[in-house]
């Protein structure tokens, strides 16, 4: 028969169409798996979607000492002048009392107001180890200073309201990016072994199915879960924070498939030879907590120094975070792909080859 031939072709198809739904079946078996994949995601978004909304500017509390040089009459004449501006809270009140509320931090700074009739300051009290002291010592100052002035009034203010600069449309790229991680790592390589482990793989051996078709059989139906984790994730996003692809559709697709692949591709090489659930779990964990923290999920790749940003740069899940970024949030197109196109393929390309050189099925 042709090697080529249709009957031959469809010989090869049957075992990864197989072996793919048999990983359907397994899977949504597995309540634990079901809402680790697609329920914790959500709660992860809902969480720090609250957590770090926007918000109005908060209220600056200032408190007025009124047993100062001046007395209660200067304290009341600085409360007069502070309260021109509508952020600043001000109480007045005793040192001993307002030293204890600075304590423990239900106001950020402590005003001494001077003798004699001038609009002066003693001094300023406040801890040196909250940020917040040194934002109320210039706010004051910055009253103070225009008063002296002769009230100038303050310059117009424009506000900047772009979309995509939330911290929302910040995270949910790199929660995309960190499922597709996490589902290719745990979803391809741990359950290799684990079907390593109940000696499933022994069985193969007497079968014709080769290493490579069986290989990319998990690959195949991690990708459909893939897709369909993604679906959720940004429908989810759509309807409760109004997160929207602004970029060409179809690059983004490409990215999911790649990232998806890549990983999937690196999970398979990390279990290839690993015989128990410790050891992949370690070596997962040891592969996935660099890339959690070095690669832009939560807080921006660029805070690290410059020494590690080539090495930071060379990770997968960075370039996959920083490519679905452009086209989510800066409407970017393919032109945003080339570079972290070719990184992701070949991270996963290299992998796969490695894997099946070195994949075995005991």
């Amino acid at each position: 028969m042709n090697e080529a031939s249709p009957e031959r072709l469809g010989w090869r198809a049957a075992p990864l169409v197989q072996l793919t739904l048999a990983r359907f079946r397994e899977f949504f078996r597995e309540p634990a798996a079901v809402f680790w994949v697609y329920g914790f995601p959500l709660m992860l978004a809902v969480a720090l979607g609250v957590a770090f909304r926007n918000r109005p500017v908060e209220k600056i509390p200032v408190d007025v000492r009124s047993d100062g040089p001046g007395g209660i009459a200067a304290a009341e004449r600085i409360k007069e002048v502070l309260g021109k501006n509508p952020r600043l809270v001000i109480t007045i009140g005793a040192e001993e009392s307002l030293r204890n509320r600075l304590r423990v931090a239900k106001t950020d700074l402590v005003v001494t107001p001077s003798s004699g009739e001038a609009i002066l300051v003693e001094d300023y009290l406040f801890d040196p180890n909250r940020p917040e002291g040194m934002l109320a010592r210039n706010a004051v100052e910055n009253v103070l200073l225009r008063q002296k002035l002769g009230d100038v009034p303050p310059p117009p203010e424009r506000t900047l309201d772009e979309p995509g600069g939330r911290y929302i449309d910040f995270l949910i790229p790199g929660l995309v990016g960190t499922n597709l991680m996490g589902g290719g790592l745990w979803g391809v390589g741990f359950v290799t072994v684990d079907m390593r482990v109940r000696k499933l793989l022994k069985r193969y051996v007497a079968t014709p199915m080769r290493r490579s078709d069986f290989l990319l059989s998990l690959m195949l139906s991690r990708l459909v879960f893939t897709l369909i984790e993604i679906g959720l994730l940004l429908t989810f996003a759509y309807f409760v924070f109004d997160i929207r692809i602004r970029g060409n559709f179809v690059a983004f697709l490409t990215l999911i498939v790649l990232g998806g692949l890549c990983f999937a591709g690196l999970g398979l090489l990390i279990a290839c030879r690993a015989k128990t659930i410790e050891t992949i779990s370690g070596l997962m964990n040891a592969v996935m907590l660099p890339m959690y923290i070095l690669s832009g999920v939560f807080f921006s790749a660029e805070r690290f120094p410059l020494i590690m940003q080539p090495f930071i740069q060379l990770l997968p899940l960075t370039a996959l975070n920083d490519a679905l970024r452009a086209v989510m949030n800066d409407g970017a197109g393919f032109e945003a792909l080339p570079y972290r196109a070719i990184l992701l393929t070949a991270w996963g390309s290299l992998c796969f080859a490695l894997a099946l050189r070195f994949f075995r099925w005991r």
